[in-house]
């Protein structure tokens, strides 16, 4: 196991990363990440190098303080060999496994991994599988104009109380040191109404993905989203970052939204496994080999349009 502290490493780790779009996508936007800043205060562990066969990216410990706080303490992973990557997941110096954290992959392995270290431990894991969504070709999006009264606009710290209290995941101080923490430093845009109160907004997240996109229920039906994501793009492809999203399957309104604007959803399966000492689930660890419908939360909630 090796953490990447070198800067000529983890650019030239980035081009590789970015060949392998977009099975790559979770670590290759973190990576990015690391690699302008690191304003989440990240860092990158492989099996081996130059010859990785496996990537994970992590919170600093410095960074992880809180062992309840499974927002900040984010993982994200990608193998090119299964066996190598369930070798780093098992390894506890790579993971903590006596915090509450959430990892985030494109590949079965990593799901099935977690799953079986989680039960051997005697953890509960919830499992929140999302379909993908990457634009192809950010310049192309339609753009639209704001209704009179109405502005596009950056997010404001101010704002984060509002985005706590719809969110799924929202309700305490976790959440929302969370959200003062993506709006402060990752791109996003918002509608304000006249008064100056979001009325639609997008953030992204530690992965460059578009996360927490919502619009108030009384300005629905406007197509909102619509400009909050255009100009939210713009923003992202400027910096040379990738377009991209996930979305739970059942949420057709998000979906028909997106793809309207060009998004392709692609094969596979997002997935996001949260797993937290004692926590009591409310979804089998297996609903995603199953036929029961997926997790009924996402963290996002709808923004019907």
């Amino acid at each position: 196991m090796l953490i990447l502290s070198c800067s000529s490493k983890l650019r030239l780790l980035e081009g590789m990363l970015q060949r392998g779009l977009p099975d790559t996508l979770p670590v290759y936007g973190t990576v990015m990440h690391v690699n302008r800043g690191n304003p989440a205060g990240q860092e990158v562990l492989v099996d081996s190098w130059p010859a990785f066969k496996t990537v994970l990216t992590r919170p600093c410990r410095e960074v992880a303080r809180d062992p309840s706080d499974y927002f900040t303490n984010l993982y994200t992973a990608f193998y090119r060999d299964e066996g190598a990557c369930r070798a780093l997941l098992e390894n506890s110096r790579a993971v903590d496994w006596g915090q509450a954290f959430q990892i985030q992959g494109l590949q079965d392995g990593v799901y099935e991994t977690i799953r079986d270290i989680a039960r051997a431990r005697g953890l509960e894991m919830e499992t929140y599988p999302y379909r993908l969504l990457l634009h192809p070709d950010p310049p192309a999006m339609p753009q639209y104009r704001p209704d009179k009264g109405l502005r596009l606009a950056p997010m404001s710290p101010a704002h984060a109380m509002l985005l706590r209290d719809t969110w799924n995941f929202g309700g305490n101080s976790r959440s929302l040191r969370y959200l003062c923490l993506l709006i402060r430093h990752f791109p996003n845009a918002c509608l304000l109404a006249p008064e100056g109160t979001p009325i639609s907004w997008s953030l992204t997240d530690q992965l460059v993905a578009l996360t927490h996109g919502y619009t108030l229920p009384e300005h629905r039906g406007q197509h909102h989203m619509k400009l909050v994501v255009g100009m939210l793009a713009a923003q992202l492809h400027a910096r040379g970052f990738p377009v991209y999203t996930r979305v739970l399957p059942h949420n057709e309104p998000s979906l028909h939204t997106l793809q309207r604007l060009g998004f392709h959803i692609l094969p596979g399966v997002f997935s996001r496994l949260v797993v937290r000492p004692g926590f009591t689930q409310s979804q089998p660890a297996s609903a995603r080999d199953s036929a029961q419908d997926p997790a009924p939360s996402s963290g996002e909630r709808r923004h019907a349009q």
